[in-house]
C-alpha cells in the first residue's frame, strides 16, 4: 500500500493511495479459504465444496467485500501514520478505470482541524447580572397562574355563548360529504378565543345556545400536520351539549389545597422558586454572551470551510422556514437573502468557539461521563413512539455523529461552567428589564459577527422569543444525520394529528436561526467531529467506492 500526499493547502489534505492487485487478490483467497468450510451446495458434504465452485458462485460479492475493507484499512492508514484530526467525513473514491485484477488506487480529501494554541482561561473578568424576585412580581404570577386555572359553570338555557366561554360538543368533520378518519368526537370541550382549534371554528359558535345543532366550514392550515386534511375545505356537524361561563377564581388557601398543596403560601413558594429559575436562566445567558464575546476577541484562527459550511445551512434552512411563515414570505426571503454573506460568518463564528471551547475542555480535562450520555440517550428517545425508542439508542451507539450531536450541548455547558469558576465575577442587582435590556445590548455589540439591526425592519428568524433560553439550548452538532426511527416518529405525529383535525397545531417555538446570533450556541465544543469511522465503499461491484 503506497501513499502520496497531494494536497497540503492551509486546513485542506488530499492523498493518494495505490492498493496493489496482488495484496486484494490474496486478502480474497483468504475469505473464499476462510468461508469455503460454512458453504452448503447440493452433491457435495458439508464443509467439502471447491473453493473454486465458492469462487464461481460467490466471488464478485467477496472481492467487493474485501475491497470495502481494504480502502476503510487504507483510510485509517493515512489518517495514523499523517496524525490528522478530520474535521469531517473524509471524501474517498476509488478510480472509475478500477477493475478487479489491476491496482486499486483511491483518492481521500478531508480537511483537518486547525492547530489551537492552549487558550489561556486566567485573567477572564465577568459581571452576573442578578434579579431579586419581589413580592409583587410574585402575586402577579400567582394571579395569572389561577386565571389559567379558571373553572366553568353552566350558564342559562338561554345563554348565548361569547369570548371566553366555554362548549361541550359532540362533532363530526366530513370532506366532500364523507366523514374522515379522527374527525369525530364526544364531549369535547371548546373555549371561545382561546384558539385551540383550527381558524374559523371557534369563531362560527360564537352566539350558540345549549342544545343547538349547527353545521360550519372550516379550512385546515396548509401546513397542518395531517397532510391529507391540509388546505381542504370540510364541514362539521356540531351539537353543542352545554354552555358554561367562567367562574369565579378566589385566590385563598381552598384555591391552593384544590391543587393538592397545604395553602396560597406553599403556591407561592413554589411559583417564586419557578421565577428564580427563570431569571438565573437570564442571568446565565447574559453571562455567557460576555464569555463567549471575550473568547471571539482574543482568538482568530482559520476554521474548516466544511463546518462552516454545514453550520450556514443549518442556520439557513431555519431562516427560510421562518420566512416562510412571515406574513410577507417574498419580502422577508428577500432581506434573508440580501444579510447571507452576515449570516456565514455568524455560522463562522459558531464553528470557531465551538472549536476553542472544545480545545479549553480538553486542555482542562472536562468530559461528558458515560452516566450522563447514557441519561441524554435516554432523554432524547422519549420524544420517539415507544416502539422505535429502542432503534434510536441503537442508532446513536453504532453513529459517532449521533451521539456527539447528543453530547455537544452538555459539553458546552460544562466546558462554560467551568470558565465560570475559573473567571473572576462581580455581581449588580439589576431589574429583569434591566437585564433583558443588557442581553439586547451585548447582542447589538457584536458588530463583526452580526449585521446591524434595521430600525423598522421585520427580522422573521431573529424574533426574540427566548433565544435567551435558546442560549443554554446550544445547537448540536451541524452535520449529524438524522436518526432513522425519527422519521417514522415524524410521521406518528402526523398520524396522530390525524385525531383531532380540528385541533389547531401549536405553533412552532421560533428557533433564531440568526440566533441573532445569540453568541448561544455559537458554540458546539464536541463539534470537533470524532475522525470518520472507517470509511466504507459503497458500491458492491467496487465500480466507485464512495466512503462514507
Amino acid at each position: 500500500m503506497q501513499i502520496s500526499e497531494t494536497k497540503n493547502d492551509g486546513l485542506a489534505r488530499a492523498y493518494t493511495v495505490k492498493i496493489p492487485a496482488g495484496e486484494i487478490a490474496d486478502k480474497v483467497s483468504a475469505e473464499i479459504k476462510k468461508i469455503a468450510p460454512q458453504v452448503r451446495m447440493p452433491g457435495f458434504r458439508p464443509g467439502k465444496v471447491p473453493a473454486n465452485l465458492v469462487r464461481k458462485m460467490h466471488g464478485e460479492a467477496i472481492h467487493a467485500d474485501v475491497l470495502n475493507k481494504t480502502v476503510r484499512e487504507s483510510v485509517d492508514k493515512v489518517m495514523a501514520e499523517h496524525k490528522l484530526r478530520p474535521a469531517m467525513q473524509p471524501a474517498v473514491s476509488l478510480g472509475e478505470d478500477y477493475e478487479e485484477g489491476k491496482d486499486a488506487e483511491v483518492a481521500i480529501e478531508l480537511e483537518i482541524l486547525p492547530a489551537i494554541d492552549t487558550p489561556k482561561t486566567d485573567g477572564l473578568k465577568l459581571e452576573r447580572l442578578v434579579v431579586p424576585v419581589s413580592d409583587e412580581a410574585v402575586d402577579e404570577a400567582v394571579a395569572k397562574f389561577a386565571e389559567g386555572q379558571k373553572s366553568f359553570e353552566d350558564a342559562k338555557k338561554t345563554h348565548k355563548a361569547g369570548e371566553g366561554d366555554q362548549l361541550i360538543i359532540d362533532f363530526v368533520g366530513k370532506l366532500d360529504g364523507e366523514e374522515f378518519e379522527g374527525g369525530k368526537a364526544e364531549d369535547a370541550p371548546l373555549e371561545i378565543g382561546a384558539g385551540r382549534f383550527i381558524p374559523g371554528f371557534e369563531e362560527q359558535l360564537t352566539g350558540v345556545k345549549t342544545g343547538e345543532e349547527k353545521t360550519i366550514s372550516v379550512t385546515f392550515p396548509e401546513d397542518y400536520p395531517a397532510k391529507h386534511l391540509a388546505g381542504k375545505e370540510a364541514q362539521f356537524d356540531i351539537t353543542v351539549k352545554a354552555v358554561k361561563v367562567p367562574g369565579e377564581t378566589k385566590i385563598d388557601d381552598e384555591f391552593a389545597k384544590s391543587l393538592g398543596l397545604e395553602g396560597l403560601d406553599k403556591l407561592k413558594e413554589l411559583l417564586k422558586a419557578q421565577l428564580e429559575q427563570e431569571t438565573a436562566g437570564l442571568t446565565r445567558t447574559q453571562m455567557k454572551r460576555q464569555l463567549l464575546d471575550a473568547l471571539a476577541a482574543g482568538h482568530d484562527f482559520p476554521v474548516p470551510g466544511q463546518m462552516v459550511d454545514a453550520e450556514f445551512e443549518q442556520i439557513w434552512q431555519q431562516l427560510q422556514h421562518e420566512a416562510s411563515h412571515e406574513e410577507d414570505p417574498e419580502a422577508a426571503m428577500k432581506e434573508i437573502e440580501a444579510e447571507k454573506d452576515d449570516y456565514r460568518k455568524i455560522a463562522e463564528r459558531r464553528v470557531r468557539l465551538g472549536l476553542l471551547l472544545s480545545e479549553i475542555g480538553q486542555a482542562n480535562g472536562v468530559e461528558v461521563s458515560s452516566q450522563e450520555m447514557q441519561m441524554l440517550v435516554q432523554q432524547a428517545a422519549q420524544q420517539y413512539r415507544p416502539e422505535d425508542r429502542q432503534r434510536f439508542m441503537e442508532y446513536v451507539r453504532s453513529e459517532p455523529m449521533a451521539a456527539a450531536q447528543l453530547r455537544a450541548p452538555l459539553y458546552e455547558d460544562k466546558v462554560v461552567d467551568f470558565l465560570f469558576d475559573k473567571a473572576e465575577v462581580t455581581e449588580r442587582e439589576v431589574t429583569r428589564e434591566e437585564l433583558q435590556a443588557a442581553i439586547e445590548a451585548e447582542e447589538g455589540a457584536e458588530a463583526e459577527a452580526k449585521p446591524a439591526k434595521k430600525a423598522a425592519a421585520k427580522k422573521p428568524a431573529a424574533k426574540k422569543k427566548a433565544d435567551d433560553a435558546a442560549e443554554d439550548e446550544a445547537e448540536a452538532k451541524p452535520a449529524a444525520k438524522k436518526a432513522p426511527a425519527k422519521k417514522k416518529a415524524d410521521d406518528a405525529a402526523e398520524d396522530d394529528a390525524d385525531a383531532k383535525p380540528a385541533a389547531k397545531k401549536a405553533p412552532a417555538k421560533k428557533a433564531a436561526a440568526k440566533a441573532d446570533d445569540e453568541g448561544e450556541a455559537d458554540a458546539k465544543p464536541a463539534a470537533k467531529k470524532a475522525p470518520a469511522k472507517k470509511a466504507a465503499a459503497k458500491k458492491t461491484s467496487a465500480k466507485k467506492a464512495d466512503a462514507e
